[in-house]
């Protein structure tokens, strides 16, 4: 009740509050009509935008009295306002409700600001203390940084000038080979270099520890230097396979740097005892195996009269054995038969079986090419016992290449050793390895100029040429140029002794006389034969191995062998005999060629022009005799024919007529008698049948164009020239001659 009467004496104010509001007062001096200040421009306009109102427009419209209206609306006002009165006195509850709320969260908003207040300052205090405590961070971050430097820089030189019992006790005690002498020996190298350095900066705490430090060292000096020369000694007890040793070192080669840092006169030491050691065993090895390899070389090699014109040795040797023939009457005057003496010279000639397998030819290249080989260029090297224990005899390259690739081998490993172990390079290590293998080298050079001087085996020393050049491209690969003044120095041996050879059999060539050469056959000569194997024994091994050089020197040889193959058929006194014996000659010729030449070499086309020419010119000169007169007769018809004269071909009526007739009844045995002749004449049936086939083709174009002939105006009527034969008949006719082989 206490409560209701609160809030019914707080609803009078406010009610009384709204009825003042609302009484009518003192009329506002704006809407008085009659005032002075009212402008009749501005009552028109308000008029006008009053009249422009809907509302006041369906007023008008409706024909209602305006002021009635005005009155009707003022009473409906004054009942909303009384309506909005009596809501409020109806909510007058909530809203003083709503006023107490108010006041409420204002204390309490006012109780926040004085806490927010409060932490605000709080705030501000803590702020401060955190930009003291940064400060203190700083400067103690600065004090650990400072303290941590010194200590880093402390502790380093400690641990380089501090030498711990165990460093002694194992460089004193532990033998050299043990993984820990070789640890402590690194570390000992560090603290020794880092004691020096410390010492140019003036340490004084280096005094404390040098002394400790050179016992040390010499005393690890003195373990290591006992330690290599005893390697270096192993080398020298015979039998020793070096290259055990040298692993062994390989190893400990800090040996050698620890040596070189710290007492380069023990270092220098060393260094002459391995060279002078390994120089005198690769001196020893070499020449030995050099003079074992010599010993099983062919016995038959090629002397300085083992050239292209010199005559055959079968021959010759025939002659000179029956040069010790006796008789009766005297061998070459006497009547009595020749009885040849059988002696021992004789009978060793031509009883005894000849040793084949130990011979080794001059012209021919054979399986010797298989030596520049990939599979035996780096493939085994001989061993000279074996080889003679069981009677093997070998060309003087294979013998070549085994030494030389024993010397590679042997050099790269040297090399790629004194490199790691002598830690030298460049010009250093180049200076080092002539140091050690210089005399074996120089021993080298000396053999192949000494054998080479008076060496007549062209092949051979070709064959040495592309084995040094193939060598040198291994090494080169390997990136390993220690032999490669060797290299050059060998070729410069080499080359001239192969052009020497090749001028030997040139020259041996031009100074063969044909006549002096006995019987002469139309076979192909021994000569052309040597020159072919030779001259593709030389393109097939430079066609591997290009080189310009090779092609000049062979094609002066060609050249002469042309020439001499020339002059040889002109002692013939046939020019078909001559033509046979250029054709058999050049056929042999490039029939070996093509064995193992390439097709497009110079030497193969020259002889294929030459071939090809003269073959032309043989079936010419075999066709004239049976077939000459019609071959004449065409010729001259076809002559007259470019000049427009064929009515002088009116009085041939007679030849035309014997030659047509002639033919038609001779031709079948001209031909077989022509092939039968061929096949006689050519030792290669194959090129014998190519001639054939071409005399024929020939022989059936002559035909046809005598055909042809006989069928121009002045010769077309002729009764002869029923007895022709028709083509087509004549070619089937001709197939039936053609040769199988």
């Amino acid at each position: 009740m206490a409560a209701e009467a609160a809030v019914r004496v707080s609803e009078l104010p406010l009610e009384a509050e709204l009825e003042t509001e609302l009484s009518p007062g003192p009329p506002d001096p704006e809407l008085d009509l009659g005032g002075d200040d009212l402008v009749l421009d501005e009552v028109d306009v308000h008029i006008q935008a009053n009249l422009e109102d809907a509302l006041v427009q369906e007023a008008l419209k409706t024909g209602v009295d305006l002021r009635q209206y005005s009155k009707q609306v003022e009473l409906e006002l004054q009942e909303v306002e009384r309506a909005s009165i009596r809501d409020y006195i109806k909510e007058s509850e909530n809203i003083a409700s709503l006023h107490n709320q108010i006041t409420a969260c204002d204390a309490i908003l006012e109780r926040m600001e004085q806490m927010l207040s409060a932490f605000q300052c709080d705030l501000s205090s803590i702020s401060s203390e955190i930009r003291t405590l940064q400060e203190q961070s700083v400067a103690m971050n600065l004090r650990l940084k400072n303290r941590r430097a010194v200590r880093r820089q402390l502790g380093q030189l400690l641990d380089e000038l501090v030498v711990p019992a165990a460093m002694i006790s194992t460089i004193l005690e532990a033998p050299v080979t043990e993984p820990e002498f070789l640890e402590q020996l690194q570390e000992l190298n560090g603290k020794i270099n880092s004691v020096k350095e410390q010492a140019f900066r003036e340490t004084v705490a280096c005094a404390d520890v040098q002394h400790v430090l050179e016992k040390l060292k010499i005393k690890a000096v003195t373990k290591i230097r006992e330690f290599v020369l005893q390697k270096i000694y192993s080398f020298r007890k015979p039998m020793t396979n070096y290259q055990i040793p040298q692993n062994a070192l390989l190893k400990y080669r800090f040996f050698y740097q620890f040596l070189l840092g710290n007492e380069r006169t023990v270092a220098q030491e060393l260094r002459e005892q391995y060279v002078d050691t390994m120089s005198k065993i690769y001196l020893s090895y070499f020449k030995s195996y050099t003079s074992r390899l010599m010993k099983i070389q062919y016995e038959e090699v090629a002397e300085k009269d083992d050239l292209m014109g010199v005559e055959d040795t079968a021959k010759k040797d025939i002659l000179e054995l029956l040069g010790d023939t006796h008789n009766t009457g005297g061998f070459w005057g006497g009547r009595g038969p020749p009885v040849i003496a059988l002696t021992p010279r004789f009978a060793s000639r031509f009883f005894s079986k000849p040793s084949l397998k130990n011979r080794n030819t001059v012209f021919t290249l054979g399986n010797r090419g298989s030596v520049i080989g990939a599979a035996e260029l780096e493939g085994p090297i001989i061993v000279p016992h074996a080889a003679q224990k069981s009677d093997v005899r070998y060309p003087f390259e294979s013998l070549f290449r085994s030494q030389h690739y024993a010397l590679l081998d042997n050099s790269c490993r040297e090399y790629l050793f004194l490199c790691d172990f002598f830690m030298v390079t460049g010009p250093s290590a180049q200076d080092l390895f002539n140091a050690v293998m210089g005399k074996t080298l120089a021993m080298f050079l000396k053999h192949m100029d000494t054998y080479v001087y008076d060496c007549y085996d062209g092949i051979a020393v070709f064959l040495c040429i592309h084995i040094v050049l193939r060598f040198k491209a291994i090494m080169a690969k390997r990136n390993i140029p220690a032999v490669n003044k060797y290299w050059d120095t060998l070729l410069e041996i080499l080359w001239p002794r192969f052009e020497h050879i090749l001028e030997l059999n040139i020259q041996s060539i031009q100074s063969t006389d044909p006549q002096k050469l006995g019987f002469l056959d139309t076979r192909p000569h021994y000569i052309t034969r040597r020159y072919a194997e030779f001259s593709s024994a030389i393109v097939s091994i430079n066609q591997t191995f290009p080189n310009e050089k090779t092609h000049a020197l062979l094609g002066q040889l060609q050249v002469e062998v042309e020439n001499f193959v020339l002059r040889v058929a002109a002692e013939f006194s046939s020019r078909k005999e001559q033509l046979i014996f250029l054709i058999n000659n050049y056929d042999m010729m490039l029939g070996v060629l093509m064995e193992r030449a390439v097709e497009e070499s110079k030497e193969v086309e020259g002889f294929q022009q030459l071939l090809s020419a003269r073959t032309q010119e043989f079936i010419e000169e075999i066709l004239s005799p049976p077939f000459g007169g019609m071959i004449a007769f065409v010729k001259e018809a076809e002559a007259l024919l470019e000049k427009g004269q064929l009515e002088r071909l009116r009085g041939e009526e007679a030849r035309v007529t014997q030659l047509a007739r002639g033919f038609s009844a001779t031709w079948k045995a001209s031909v077989e008698s022509l092939s039968q002749d061929v096949m006689r004449s050519f030792s290669n049936f194959k090129n014998g049948t190519g001639i054939i086939q071409g005399a024929l083709t020939q022989l059936i174009q002559y035909y046809h164009r005598f055909h042809k002939v006989l069928a121009q105006p002045p010769l077309r009527s002729l009764p002869a020239r029923a007895d022709l034969i028709n083509i087509h008949h004549l070619m089937v006719e001709l197939k039936k001659h053609k040769p199988n082989f």
